[in-house]
């Protein structure tokens, strides 16, 4: 970031903390979208009527298709005009596709307003993650990235509370008003508090060619393709799990009240792990904590479908495998994130808004694919624990031409503010 940014930003701009939460709330807007409505999921496929108990994950498709292919186009968006309109103008979509939501009368509706929920959300983790790289760079981006995390991590353990709590006292429809209500007051927030933090010298002409330059330095950089395709497959992971819980605490363990704890349980190790890595990365590295814990997600991974395999039933035992599972994606994540960013400074919304679409649309998909699965059994969701992090793996192993753990590249790079 040039020094005329940086001045602005210090004179206008929210102190470490204050900036540190507004990026974990703009990450958190999707994933409070997506968590907050798994309890609602029962009541919504009853009072919509729909038949499969299995198309109600489709509450949650349909805002990830969204909010991954959105992506795409906010980017390079903000790389013209600047991360705060598209900021602003995605948490008022947020919040007018909540009001929407919050009125549908069929389930086709619904679809349609968590659709364009989606595509508001992928402003906020687009520019969220574009203004980090604004100001940040290498192991102090992952760190503030880790602290950010941290903070967003508690999103899950709330959400489906939040959820729960609502549906004691109204209808599945209030969920929707409280979204409306938070993108209101997180855009008056950002609006209010939050200075641009792209210098117009540095904004890029919003023409084909200069996009398709962009996409394509972004696919085709070594590391940004590497950690992208790596990324995915873990997020892919992520939304088995998400897509799967419901049905795995109602139907195969029959314990819907363990819904909210086992969220709290396993958002609580991912947040504690973020924290360790916020700790840790500039010590270590990104590389050396990352490929640990990914090779640790894979052990977990294959404990977890073996348990299955032979039948075992405890939900202790899955929660807990679970958890381990979860922690090492929280540290795999961030550090994933800040090194397929690494090389992408000039074109920070552009490179951000393709990593982000590709890791969402396909770990949509391939999550998609594992909700899709589930067969009154944990086995399908651990099975695709361990394809999703050994194909990770194979996509890490040939971005470091084979070697694991070495030393990152920008190690010594300072930090931009």
């Amino acid at each position: 970031m040039t020094n005329g940014a940086s001045d602005r930003l210090d004179r206008k701009a929210p102190g470490f903390t204050e900036f540190v939460a507004m990026v974990a709330s703009l990450m958190a807007m999707a994933a409070l979208a997506i968590d907050a409505m798994l309890p609602a999921l029962p009541a919504i496929g009853e009072a919509l009527d729909v038949a499969e108990d299995n198309d109600r994950q489709l509450v949650i498709g349909a805002l990830l298709i969204g909010f991954g292919l959105a992506q795409i186009v906010h980017g390079p968006l903000s790389d013209r005009f600047g991360r705060r309109p598209l900021l602003v103008g995605g948490l008022g979509l947020y919040a007018a596709s909540s009001v929407v939501a919050a009125f549908a009368q069929s389930f086709e509706l619904l679809l349609a307003a968590r659709f364009c929920q989606g595509i508001a959300v992928a402003a906020t983790r687009v520019l969220a993650i574009s203004i980090v790289r604004d100001l940040y760079v290498g192991r102090k981006m992952a760190q503030v990235m880790s602290f950010a995390m941290m903070v967003f991590m508690a999103v899950p353990v709330l959400a489906p509370l939040f959820g729960e709590i609502i549906l004691a006292f109204a209808s599945w429809r209030w969920i929707f008003w409280m979204f409306a209500a938070i993108g209101i007051g997180v855009g008056l927030w950002i609006g209010v508090r939050l200075p641009e933090t792209l210098d117009p010298e540095d904004r890029l002409p919003l023409t084909p060619a200069r996009i398709w330059r962009g996409w394509r330095h972004t696919v085709t950089e070594r590391k940004s393709l590497g950690y992208m395709l790596a990324s995915a497959m873990l997020s892919g992971a992520l939304f088995g799990f998400i897509n799967s819980i419901q049905q795995v605490m109602y139907d195969t363990f029959d314990r819907p009240d363990m819904l909210v704890p086992a969220f709290a349980m396993i958002a609580s190790a991912m947040s504690a792990a973020s924290l360790l890595n916020s700790r840790i990365v500039l010590r270590l590295g990104t590389r050396m904590v990352s490929h640990s814990a990914l090779l640790a997600f894979i052990g977990f991974a294959a404990a977890g479908a073996f348990m299955a395999y032979t039948g075992n039933k405890s939900l202790w035992v899955f929660l807990v495998l679970l958890s381990a599972n979860m922690g090492a994606f929280g540290l795999c994540g961030a550090n994933f994130g800040a090194m397929a960013m690494e090389e992408m400074g000039a074109i920070a919304g552009t490179a951000s808004s393709v990593q982000g679409a590709v890791g969402v649309v396909a770990g949509a998909v391939i999550g998609g694919g594992i909700g899709q699965m589930y067969d009154g059994t944990t086995l399908p969701l651990s099975l695709g624990f361990l394809v999703c992090g050994s194909l990770a793996l194979i996509s890490v192993l040939a971005t470091e031409r084979g070697r694991l753990f070495s030393e990152d590249e920008l190690a010594n790079e300072p930090a931009r503010v």
